[in-house]
């Protein structure tokens, strides 16, 4: 079965998104196209790559049709192993480099995953709306339990919290990713993965989908919470700086629990998490059409493609090269936008060259390399 060129697309789209997180201005610094560009990428470029994520599983463990047998204990071995490579690489990173990598984050989500692989997709888009459903409330919940003591008293004994200070609860619930809130976008990705992408009356009925969770979700919130309900956690900095999760705040019991009620970007809350899996349905499906019905944009759009076809080595990539070029950071507007193109121009030239050579990135290489162990798995 060839690629699909749309996910692909997907994928280098989910990429830029991020590098308009991590290099362009700050969201209050910007105004016009360049307003939307950086709020429609808060947030929404994390969430598009977590979605395509738990598509990824699906391509491993059978897409259209689980594997079983040996073949499915293998394919589990494989994703049980990119469950430590993954956050082991994000850990170092966030050694390296600083601030949060979601990569640290994928192992528990991948971990949490195994059992569902066999799933199907009507199971799965049960589960992913339970949980949209359930654990903002029950974040929520446990944010009155765990007290900034508590954290520190638990942080103390844990050695990740010591390595990258990402422990075992940033993982769990009050980090930028925490899986108690984004397990629900990893799911619904891999229930997206059980369609025939390609089917015309696919595309049209996860089109009207996405398009409903996100002016049902956003809609709502905004009718109960009011103007500020999809105010963005990154318009104060350059980064994403939401927690992923409820705020903590030192207001009232009750101006916290109206937290609930917003949408923005990295809120965590259940309008949140369901406008962004309609938002990342939306493009992943829009990318699919555009793929499947606009052959001259399609090869006009290769070298974007490519991209995505090693998203882990353009999205690594990015941190390295800022490690190894502090003088890349920008002093203003103008200048966040200049560097942030050269980015992105640099990834999609890098990627269009590889690709002439290599089937694989080279991260993607190593990888999968990681995981040739699981041939050996009875």
């Amino acid at each position: 079965m060839g690629r699909l060129v749309g996910v692909d697309l997907a994928r280098a789209l989910a990429v830029f998104g991020m590098y308009v997180v991590h290099i362009g201005p700050a969201l209050s610094a910007t105004d016009g196209v360049g307003s939307w560009v950086r709020y429609m990428s808060d947030g929404h470029s994390s969430v598009l790559f977590a979605t395509l994520a738990g598509f990824s599983l699906m391509l491993l463990a059978g897409r259209r049709e689980p594997k079983t047998g040996l073949a499915g204990r293998q394919a589990k071995a494989r994703i049980a192993i990119r469950a430590v490579v993954l956050p082991a690489l994000g850990t170092a990173m966030a050694m390296e480099y600083g601030g949060v990598v979601i990569l640290g984050f994928y192992g528990v989500y991948f971990l949490l995953a195994l059992p569902l692989l066999r799933l199907r997709a009507k199971t799965l888009a049960i589960i992913a709306a339970a949980l949209a459903l359930v654990t903002p409330q029950l974040s929520f919940a446990l944010y009155s339990v765990l007290t900034e003591s508590v954290r520190q008293s638990i942080n103390a004994y844990d050695p990740l919290h010591r390595l990258s200070d990402v422990g075992v609860l940033d993982l769990l619930f009050t980090g930028f990713y925490p899986t108690i809130t984004w397990i629900p976008f990893v799911i619904a990705g891999m229930a997206l993965a059980r369609f025939d992408l390609s089917a015309t009356a696919v595309q049209r009925r996860l089109a009207a989908l996405g398009a409903a969770l996100t002016v049902a979700a956003y809609g709502m919130s905004l009718l109960l919470a009011g103007k500020d309900a999809l105010r963005s956690t990154a318009e104060d900095g350059p980064s994403s700086g939401g927690s992923g999760s409820m705020p903590l705040d030192s207001g009232s019991l009750e101006s916290q629990a109206s937290s609930l009620l917003t949408a923005g970007p990295h809120s965590g809350t259940t309008f949140d998490i369901i406008g962004s899996v309609g938002v990342a349905i939306l493009v992943i499906v829009g990318a699919t059409v555009a793929m499947d019905r606009l052959p001259r944009l399609r090869r006009l759009a290769k070298p974007v493609i490519a991209v995505g076809t090693m998203s882990l080595t353009a999205y690594v990539g990015h941190f390295v090269i800022q490690g190894w070029l502090p003088s890349f950071g920008a002093t203003n507007d103008e200048e966040s936008w200049a560097t942030l193109l050269m980015f992105v121009l640099g990834a999609i030239v890098f990627a269009a060259i590889w690709s002439r050579f290599f089937r694989r990135g080279p991260l993607e290489y190593l990888l999968n390399a990681a995981t040739k162990p699981a041939k050996h798995i009875r």
